[in-house]
């Protein structure tokens, strides 16, 4: 059994790992000032991007949501791993070989965690299938490809490939590149029989599903012979790394363009996204044998940026009932973003790729061009419901279509969908108007309060004997300024003299959770702490509920734009938080010299006083810098 990491291995790990560069293949970020960056977070659904990374510390931190860490945490939390399994996979990363406590033993360096060995076998059988697409035996995938005009370069560069029919190819081949059947087993590559496991996929084209970061997670495989008495699409089974709800296929390779033109389209098949990548809409991607939901809808939103700044997606259907059917499935997800949704349906039912073969690249874009508001395509399928011909039936119609046009985001075309509904109906403007303003008033909801960060009112009501930190009133001038100062010394702690950091902790903190987090910064140290050491031993320090707090104040931005500006800004924070302290000071001695009586003790009187004159002179100072 593996023991436990050694706690210096742990640390070289976060350190030598880009906190950065790992979460960027998971969330589009952009830049948020000097050192700091932000995007949609990846743990909650949001309209506008309060995740916030600062790599200089090593820490994430997410203001709607409350989550936070530093890089292992994060990979904990995305890939639902283990602390160690994720330990041992940024290891791998970077190029760490772990020890361990107590003479354990870790994974050999070809076994990086479970994970990781799930990751090699699906990267080792994708390189076998396009292998295999070359050879002779693969002659049905070959023309299955011809025939939709996919040439050689083209099928490489999706990574397609073919699986040799028989009952084992795959299966040696990776018992020979060192698998065992126990770990084989948990790929959701191999089928399980009476006499062990087999190839899954056997005589099909196959397509590997890759995540945000690139890797091969499952793949996709076509039948292509008449006696396989399969489905005529056969995926890859839910396992630890292939979640369908959660994956869209061509993703990898569409990202770049989908954030650069904010547009991501949304087609059904694996041949309709190399389809329209090869006719020049680079932003296409398909699910994975069910309908676009929630957890797409998550992608989707943080590779567009969906923050109210614009941006689209075009879902593609057939005309017929069930392209229209899907159609209205993703409309009662419409509200889930802010991009505008469409719409495109081919009329004669004739998909991308289709398209493509009949009629050229050009009838993929003007596809795509025609394009219509995915309400519009809702109201206009909804009234085909109801006999418009009677007062009954376009009663009903009115009240079925006023919420989807009060829904429009954009309230400048509202009115014009309005007095298209009139149209549509037959009915005077002002009862439609009266509708749909009805349905706009319902629409408004009260905003509920925000809550104190973290979980900690979770925390505080199942465990009533830890103390509890309400989140500091902003408003308050000194409140204020003891966070600025904590946000500081946890994100700049080398800007600070040695008389600065003694003037530090010798301070008062009159908030609770900045006294906590003050303590904290004291009991950690800062000697030879790297930043995200630094940032770490604080959160460790502090109360369980205030660990979020510690991360929110590292990845909060610090109003500076350039370096210099940024070391102004530093010195400044901490000269004022000093400035506070010694009117604090001012304070208690003056309360003391008014309580003495100078003649009966005149050396303490004018011992009194002098401190009053130096702490007046240190203020000066400060007020002079």
């Amino acid at each position: 059994m593996a023991g436990l990491i050694k706690r210096e291995d742990i640390d070289e790990v976060r350190n030598r790992t880009d906190i950065k560069e790992v979460i960027d293949g998971y969330v589009t970020l952009k830049s948020a000032g000097v050192g700091s960056w932000k995007g949609l977070c990846p743990f909650h659904d949001e309209r506008s991007p309060s995740f916030h990374v600062r790599p200089q510390v090593g820490s994430f931190h997410c203001f709607g949501c409350g989550e936070s860490g530093d890089v292992i945490a994060f990979l904990q939390k995305i890939n639902h791993g283990t602390f160690s399994e994720t330990v041992e996979q940024l290891a791998a990363r970077v190029g760490i070989e772990l020890h361990y406590e107590d003479g354990g033993t870790g994974p050999r360096r070809e076994e990086t965690g479970r994970r990781q060995r799930l990751l090699d076998a699906h990267k080792i059988s994708e390189e076998f299938f396009r292998e295999q697409l070359t050879t002779p035996g693969a002659a049905a995938g070959q023309k299955f490809l011809s025939e939709r005009d996919f040439d050689a370069e083209a099928a490489a560069h999706f990574g397609v490939g073919y699986a040799p029919q028989g009952w084992d190819a795959l299966l040696k081949h990776l018992r020979g590149r060192g698998f065992q059947d126990e770990e084989l087993k948990l790929t959701g590559i191999f089928s399980e029989g009476n006499r062990g496991i087999y190839d899954r996929f056997r005589g099909r084209l196959i397509w590997p599903i890759r995540d945000l970061t690139g890797a091969t997670i499952g793949f996709g495989a076509r039948k292509l012979y008449e006696d396989d008495q399969g489905p005529k699409y056969l995926n890859t089974p839910e396992t630890q790394l292939y979640k369908k709800s959660q994956v869209l296929y061509g993703v990898d390779l569409a990202k770049r363009e989908i954030t650069k033109t904010r547009q991501l389209v949304v087609v059904e098949g694996y041949t309709d996204v190399m389809a329209c990548h090869l006719s020049g809409i680079g932003t296409a991607v398909a699910t994975c044998g069910t309908a676009f939901g929630t957890d797409h809808i998550k992608i989707a939103r943080r590779l567009l940026r969906d923050d109210g700044s614009g941006g689209e997606v075009v879902f593609t259907f057939d005309g017929d009932a069930a392209g229209q059917k899907a159609a209205l499935r993703a409309f009662e997800e419409d509200q889930k973003f802010i991009a505008q949704t469409y719409v495109a349906v081919e009329p004669t039912g004739a998909d991308p790729c289709d398209l493509r073969q009949r009629r050229g690249p050009e009838a993929v874009r003007e596809l795509i061009d025609s394009k219509r508001p995915l309400f519009e395509f809702a109201i206009k399928a909804g009234l085909k419901n109801f006999n418009l011909n009677t007062v009954e039936g376009r009663v009903q119609a009115l009240r079925v279509s006023a919420p989807i046009v009060a829904g429009i985001r954009d309230s400048a075309i509202r009115p014009a969908y309005a007095r298209e509904l009139a149209g549509w109906l037959g009915m005077d403007m002002e009862d439609v108007n009266r509708a749909v303003g009805a349905s706009v008033r319902r629409n408004r909801m009260p905003k509920s309060a925000e809550p104190l960060h973290g979980n900690a009112g979770h925390a505080a009501q199942e465990q009533p004997a830890a103390p509890v930190y309400s989140r500091p009133d902003p408003r308050d001038p000194v409140s204020r300024m003891e966070r600025e100062a904590l946000e500081v010394v946890l994100q700049q702690p080398a800007q600070l003299t040695p008389e600065q950091w003694q003037a530090f902790y010798d301070a008062r903190f009159m908030a609770p959770a900045h006294a906590a987090v003050h303590d904290a910064v004291r009991a950690a140290g800062q000697a030879g702490a790297t930043p995200s050491q630094w940032v770490e031993a604080i959160r460790q320090e502090v109360p369980e509920p205030l660990r979020s707090f510690v991360s929110e104040l590292a990845v909060t931005p610090l109003p500076a734009s350039t370096t210099d500006a940024l070391l102004r800004y530093c010195n400044d924070i901490i000269n004022r938080l000093f400035e506070l302290q010694i009117t604090h000071l001012k304070a208690e001695k003056m309360g003391e010299l008014q309580r003495m009586d100078p003649e009966g003790d005149p050396e303490g009187f004018q011992r009194i006083n002098r401190e009053l004159l130096e702490l007046e002179l240190r203020r000066r100072a400060l007020r002079q810098e």
